[in-house]
């Protein structure tokens, strides 16, 4: 399938929570300091909760049966890229469905290295990513932050 120039790839979001509130972050590899919650984009028809439990389980090797769904935000909710980071893959931007799960696992199982995307992670209140996450991810994250806001750390 040949993609127009100007597109927004479709896509998932996840913010994972442990008992206390506090939200699971990776740190980028390539951007050290820069931290995010899990994303990626949806395979050809392929159902948006069942692609967040695929993404989860790809950048952290958390599994299905260690997440319990906890709400959806009610949109899509879209960010453009900076022209030097956007590439054929991800268009001009990214289009996310958010999913809100509560972690129920053993934090032993978590591993974010795998991928190559990410050096690290931790458990940080979502006030603390905020600043931490790059730039143009912000706006989004900030939206997530209020939306969600009765099941997150202060």
């Amino acid at each position: 399938m040949k993609l127009p120039p100007q597109y927004f790839r479709a896509g998932v979001g996840v913010i994972v929570i442990n008992r206390e509130g506090h939200v699971l972050a990776m740190e980028r590899v390539d951007v050290p300091g820069a931290w995010q919650l899990p994303q990626g984009g949806l395979d050809e028809d392929e159902e948006p909760k069942k692609a967040a439990f695929r993404e989860v389980m790809e950048e952290t090797a958390i599994s299905e049966d260690s997440l319990e769904l906890i709400d959806a935000y009610p949109e899509p909710l879209a960010y453009e890229l900076p022209a030097a980071n956007r590439k054929k893959k991800t268009g001009r931007g990214q289009v996310h469905y958010w999913f809100l799960f509560q972690f129920t696992g053993d934090e032993s199982t978590i591993d974010v290295t795998s991928g190559g995307e990410f050096s690290t992670w931790r458990w940080m209140p979502f006030g603390a990513l905020l600043e931490t996450v790059v730039e143009f991810r912000k706006p989004v994250y900030e939206r997530l932050a209020e939306y969600f806001a009765t099941y997150l750390s202060r």
